[in-house]
């Protein structure tokens, strides 16, 4: 038996989880929004905001599912990877294959233009090495309807490496593996940038510039404990306006692009994993906290349980790459990509999380979906 190491001291249902999934999908939303057509200039502002929730959904899902890992080891004395797959396969992949199947459809029916590239690296999760050109453009060569799907790619390489390793090499070995990465990745990022001249898309897409951002993610999980008992770190995170740390942070890290781009990729994305870390980390302690009470309000909650359909589904309708269509005009854009989202969820992902539900409850219990 592996060196054990102690779950989060958390309630079963992780508080806050749900409602930064909403923060994050909004944020994805209102980037698609900007180039839209008929979208208000206001907008514009947003139009750099997309990665950003997209990162925070990185350090969500490495700390969301190494509690699932470190949970399941205490209470069963193991991990079962085929019990874990069985619960990913439930939750992603019907809803991921009807909106490949649907894609298809539309590709035959002329309303979708697609290649039979964009086709294949969306089905076999490789979309974030779609584009092998290392030349320095910021013009995708790929499909709009299949463009997001890069970053589901990159939490299936996420939950194909991390499980493996948690159970061979056991939490902590794994946890120093995690750690290494926050050193391995900027460094990825500096011979992409400056030595293999990578396209903009590659710094922020492809899974080894990337990967800390989940890693991130799953060493706050793994010192979740620790934290709350350093006597510093609990001073500081209890403090009313402890939140503006983090927030600066983010700041800061966009402002690294001011210095040069590269600075962007290889610091800026660093302080960015570490400073969404922190907000994670205060408001999963704190959600009595007034932003707490906020992303813990149902309204909020239930945007952030449907962030997955959302994400899914925005593509096709937030398309500044389709000037003609009325289904990609603002705003009914919005309205058309929300309903799309909310027929996901009830007709496909639904059923499927309630079989994932049984799979799990007795084992690790009641978790934000995800």
């Amino acid at each position: 038996m592996t060196e054990s190491l102690p779950p989060p001291n958390l309630p079963r249902y992780i508080p806050s989880l749900n409602g930064l999934r909403a923060v994050s999908i909004v944020l994805v939303f209102l980037a698609h929004i900007a180039d839209t057509r008929g979208a208000p200039d206001f907008f514009s502002h947003f139009m750099h905001f997309g990665n950003l929730g997209v990162k925070v959904f990185f350090v969500i899902s490495g700390f969301l599912i190494t509690s699932l890992l470190l949970k399941e080891q205490a209470d069963t004395g193991r991990v079962s990877l085929k019990a874990f797959y069985l619960r990913r396969t439930l939750r992603i992949f019907p809803a991921f294959y009807i909106y490949i199947a649907i894609m298809l459809i539309l590709m035959a029916l002329n309303i979708v233009q697609a290649s039979w590239a964009d086709v294949l690296h969306a089905v076999s999760y490789t979309s974030n090495y779609h584009v092998d050109t290392f030349v320095k453009t910021d013009h995708p060569l790929w499909s709009w309807e299949f463009n997001h799907l890069w970053s589901l790619s990159v939490e299936e390489q996420f939950y194909l490496v991390w499980p493996g390793l948690f159970v061979l090499l056991g939490p902590r070995r794994a946890l120093v593996i995690a750690g290494v990465m926050l050193v391995v990745c900027p460094v990825c990022r500096y011979f992409m940038w400056y030595q293999m001249e990578a396209i903009p898309t590659a710094m922020t897409r492809r899974f080894q510039a990337v990967a800390d951002a989940l890693a991130t993610g799953c060493l706050l999980a793994g010192g979740f404990n620790w934290l709350g008992q350093n006597r510093w770190y609990a001073r500081y995170s209890s403090m009313r306006l402890a939140i503006i740390v983090p927030i600066f942070g983010l700041l800061a890290s966009q402002g690294t692009d001011v210095i040069g781009r590269g600075v962007y990729y290889v610091i800026g994305q660093t302080i960015a994993n570490v400073s969404i870390a922190l907000i994670i980390d205060h408001y999963v302690r704190f959600p009595n906290s007034i932003g707490g009470r906020l992303l813990n309000w149902k309204p909020i909650v239930f945007i952030g349980t449907l962030s997955y359909s959302l994400y899914l589904w925005q593509e096709p309708f937030l398309n500044s790459m389709n000037e003609v269509s009325d289904r990609t005009a603002f705003p009914q854009n919005v309205v058309f990509a929300i309903l799309a989202a909310l027929a996901s969820y009830y007709l496909i992902e639904r059923p499927f999380l309630r079989l994932k539900d049984k799979s799990t409850s007795a084992k690790v219990g009641r978790t934000p979906p995800g």
